[in-house]
């Protein structure tokens, strides 16, 4: 939780969920008139994952702080339409305007922000793009949209959810809604004819799996498209360069501890092939320090294939290269030095959470190792041993060779 100052002088809490590369475009979360509840702070986990700084303020704490309500009892209904009957409308807006402007001025946020809201949430984000510009909104279900068509002070594109069945914006509200925003370029608006009001939350009683998906998809899709931009590209070097930093710490430098310092306290790490690694700092340390970092041959080296980035995680494709000269119980478990060389195509799979490293996964052919260091007799085995790291360098290197013994 952090705490927003409102434009009149209060302040507020607000759900803070960070993209797993620890930086990116915005995203503010609108409540439903059941407060910053679990499905809310879902949400904002939902868009942290994929890449976005979410956050949800509580938009009753003028009349009572850290409301969390869910739709499943008598009580918790009559409570929030209470709430909801007693909120200050363009306060809400306001103070959804302070959220969207702590955002934006947050150190893990590109400056770029969005808004998504649901049901009363739904309306703030359409009178939020029309009265404070954000950079783009989606309403899912908004109620009383039809009351304030002030669609000639959009700036930013906009998205409408509408679900055919919702007695809260019931047919003629929704023809209202399509007459004067349909011609609008800026506006985008899905109908979901068989659906009812808060089709998108799990639970509910009107909750639709397929529906929710399809619309949870054209959202972030839509997000995607008007958000990411230079803060993608920002939050995927982000991760790419705290993976060069590890990789630096590992192998160059040398030092366990910065190597740690640049993993969150659970991560693990796992070789594949042999089951080597650890979880937690404890463990990586005692790894690390004895059996990782002081038994890297002098002679290593790694020839990189290829880097795929995503919004939680790198892939790394090289070649992995080294002279048997030391033993190596990370790699080669209980095997007395060889001398011989030994080069290998490896893949690591690098997940992060908080801008950390959470894990590795490291694969590699150790059928091709031990063929390369004289340990397995290939004949009449369907393995290969150096050729497997030389055809990925050069892919113009024949095929099938086993096929034709």
């Amino acid at each position: 939780m952090v705490t927003v100052k409102s434009f009149d002088g209060g302040e507020f809490d607000a759900y803070l969920a960070l993209p797993a590369g620890g930086y990116g475009p915005g995203m503010l979360v609108l409540q439903e008139i059941f407060g910053v509840n679990e499905y809310l702070r879902n949400v904002c986990d939902w868009y942290a994952a994929h890449g976005f700084v979410a956050i949800c303020p509580d938009l009753f704490w003028r009349q009572e702080r850290g409301v969390e309500l869910t739709d499943q009892t008598e009580a918790g209904w009559q409570k929030a339409f209470q709430l909801y009957q007693g909120l200050d409308e363009a306060k809400a807006v306001e103070d959804s305007a302070a959220a969207l402007e702590f955002l934006r001025k947050h150190s893990a946020c590109s400056g770029r922000v969005g808004v998504v809201g649901f049901c009363l949430g739904g309306n703030l984000a359409w009178l939020l793009s029309t009265r404070f510009k954000p950079d783009c909104a989606v309403g899912f279900y908004g109620v009383g949209i039809e009351k304030t068509l002030e669609a000639n002070h959009l700036s930013s594109s906009l998205m409408l959810h509408i679900a055919g069945k919702d007695q809260y914006c019931p047919p003629a509200a929704q023809r209202q809604i399509h007459e004067v925003l349909d011609p609008n370029p800026l506006v985008t608006i899905h109908d979901y004819p068989e659906q009812d009001h808060a089709f998108g939350r799990p639970g509910g009683e009107h909750y639709d799996a397929a529906a929710a998906e399809l619309a949870n998809l054209r959202a972030l899709e839509f997000f995607v498209r008007n958000l990411a931009g230079e803060g993608l590209v920002n939050a995927q070097k982000s991760l790419s360069d705290r993976w060069d930093e590890h990789v630096k710490y590992e192998f160059a430098t040398r030092d366990t501890e910065d190597t740690l310092a640049t993993m969150v306290p659970d991560a693990y790490v796992n070789h594949v092939p042999v089951l080597t690694g650890g979880v937690g700092h404890e463990q990586l340390r005692e790894f690390y320090s004895q059996r990782f970092i002081p038994q890297m041959p002098q002679d290593t080296s790694m020839t990189p294939v290829s880097r795929t980035i995503g919004t939680d995680r790198v892939v790394d494709e090289m070649v992995f290269e080294f002279t048997h000269t030391i033993e190596m119980d990370w790699m080669l478990p209980g095997v007395a030095p060889t001398g011989k060389h030994v080069k290998i195509p490896l893949v690591v799979i690098v997940h992060f959470r908080d801008g950390k490293l959470a894990h590795e996964h490291i694969y590699w052919d150790q059928a091709s190792v031990l063929v390369q260091l004289g340990l397995v007799d290939r004949t009449n085995l369907p393995v290969a041993g150096v050729e497997t790291a030389e055809k990925v360098l050069d892919p113009s290197l024949p095929a099938n060779e086993l096929m034709k013994r």
